[in-house]
């Protein structure tokens, strides 16, 4: 995991929503922005509040499994 201030990447992030997102309530949405060593994660309630950033191997491992696949 790395850890970072979400003033020092935030900005410079492109975030999106899954599009397995309930647009019906948004208290249920996080946001996703890839970078080169990493995938940010965020809640979009709280998009300057703390970001979860993982190894993009390891974002693809939690993906995989998340899925079922």
């Amino acid at each position: 995991m790395i850890r970072k201030n979400s003033a020092e990447v935030g900005s410079t992030l492109r975030w999106f929503k899954s599009s397995y997102s309930d647009s019906s309530n948004s208290n249920e949405c996080v946001e996703v922005a890839t970078a080169l060593g990493a995938v940010h994660v965020r809640d979009s309630k709280h998009a300057d509040g703390p970001q979860l950033a993982v190894a993009r191997g390891v974002w693809a491992d939690f993906v995989t499994y998340a899925s079922g696949n």
